[in-house]
């Protein structure tokens, strides 16, 4: 099949189909902690420990999707197949995952959630990479590969956001203040959605089954990682960060419902959520373009780091000296946009570790270095959701709210609650400045050089190819 220009009933498919593909996504990773330890009572630490290993388990599964998939033939193409069947059944298993059977308690309470949240992983990871790689096969290279793939990536961050912003007033309304009755509820309406636009997205997406995709193994990633001290320290650096900021990300909730506490908790925690998404979308589209006009990208990353720590410093003084919740805005306005600033580069000096590596190495290893990206996120994930798992678990940060009256804490519980929040990820960010500013050296003037030297060498290359 030629491809031929996308339409735009091609476009909305395709952006509607990343748009209830993230909604899933979040629901997921936002709480299903929340769900089986602060609502159904499961160990804070069993929690923790099931979340990390599906998390490294899921993360390493990515490539071998990817190999299945690039593997398949079919009459649909190689990718529609997984990507219908995968977002059905991730659909499904979303809904059971926040439906857990009431008669269920202890043990196997605990081996529902572990097998559900694997299979989640699974059948995510099953429509998710093929979703991302089906790109190339119903595109033009160039401006029209770029633009969908912009596209999508802004309508994975709606649904995400929607997600964040929507989760738990919804959740109250729909259970009448049940917690465990809402999410299972928001879970179908959730799950329902994707999978009609999912499969309005397969109907409609005409593939081209004989492209050629490259897949990544694990060994790539290591071998690329290995041999690329550039590709190395970023990472590392996106390792720390993330796990910074999915430890806060993960306790906010446990937050605003244990410590500043009242009967209109989730109302509080939901507009700390849009204060800080607002932020991170208007910092990734207009404050980075107006900082690259007068600094260079490291020089504005290193700004983001260290304005990232000031944010905590702040959230640190409010949390302590316990000032009005509203006071929050302020670091969230500050930690947010310089979220936005990091995520944005880190996805640029990635592209330039692979500059880097192809003069040092001699291999291009673009497709490699960005599934190294993917991999270390979820990496991350996983340790913050642990480290918030212990939190809860040391500080018995859990209370009884089954009348869905919030309790609030005081003492040891709040103090460590507060110190694991703010003071813990200060640190790690701190740690992520220093591993930065010694390791990566990929500024403008290297990366011109490099450019350069690249240049030459295939001109060379060329010339002796040409006698």
């Amino acid at each position: 099949m030629e491809t031929v220009a996308l339409n735009k009933k091609e476009k909305t498919a395709y952006g509607l189909g990343a748009v209830g593909k993230d909604m899933m996504y979040m629901l997921s990773t936002s709480y299903v902690l929340y769900y089986y330890q602060d609502i159904l009572g499961v160990s804070a630490w069993a929690m923790g420990i099931i979340l990390l290993a599906a998390r490294i388990f899921d993360a390493f599964n990515d490539p071998i999707m990817g190999i299945i998939a690039a593997k398949t033939k079919t009459r649909w193409g190689k990718f529609r197949p997984w990507i219908f069947i995968g977002t059905l059944s991730n659909s499904l298993v979303t809904f059971l995952l926040f439906s857990a059977p009431p008669t269920l308690t202890g043990g196997g309470l605990v081996a529902y959630a572990a097998v559900f949240y694997i299979l989640w992983g699974v059948t995510f990871t099953m429509a998710d990479i093929p979703f991302w790689s089906i790109v190339p096969a119903f595109t033009k290279p160039g401006s029209e590969r770029e633009h969908l793939t912009q596209l999508g990536r802004t309508c994975a961050t709606v649904g995400g956001a929607v997600v964040t912003v929507a989760t738990m007033i919804c959740v109250m309304a729909l259970g009448n203040g049940d917690e465990r009755v809402g999410f299972r509820w928001f879970a179908l309406i959730i799950s329902v959605f994707t999978g009609i636009v999912i499969s309005y997205f397969s109907v409609t997406i005409k593939e081209n089954s004989t492209v050629d995709v490259k897949t990544n193994t694990v060994g790539d990633m290591v071998k690329a990682l290995v041999t690329n001290d550039q590709a190395m320290a970023m990472a590392l650096t996106i390792i720390l960060v993330n796990t910074a900021f999915y430890t806060t990300a993960n306790l906010a909730i446990y937050y605003y419902k244990y410590a500043v506490g009242g009967a209109g908790w989730y109302h509080n925690y939901t507009m700390f959520a849009v204060v800080g998404g607002a932020s991170q979308a208007v910092s990734m589209i207009f404050l980075f373009p107006l900082l690259r006009k007068f600094m260079k990208a490291t020089t504005v990353f290193k700004t983001a780091l260290f304005g990232t720590v000031a944010g905590y410093l702040i959230f640190t003084l409010i949390v302590f000296a316990s000032m009005p919740y509203y006071m929050l805005y302020i670091p969230a306005v500050i930690i947010f946009s310089a979220n936005g600033l990091i995520m944005v580069l880190l996805t640029i000096f990635l592209a330039d570790t692979v500059d880097y590596g192809e003069l040092k190495n001699g291999t291009r290893e673009e497709s490699v270095i960005f599934s190294i990206q993917t991999l270390v996120v979820k990496f991350a994930s996983g340790i913050g959701v642990l480290v918030a798992s212990a939190c809860i678990a040391l500080f018995d940060i859990s209370k009884d709210t089954s009348e869905g009256v919030s309790q609030v804490i005081t003492g040891t519980s709040l103090h460590g609650l507060q110190v694991t929040i703010t003071i813990l990820p200060m640190l790690i960010f701190l740690i992520s400045c220093f591993v930065f500013i010694r390791k990566y050296k990929l500024d403008e003037e290297q990366m011109a050089k490099i450019t350069n030297d690249l240049y030459l060498r295939k001109e060379i290359i060329e010339d002796r190819s040409g006698e």
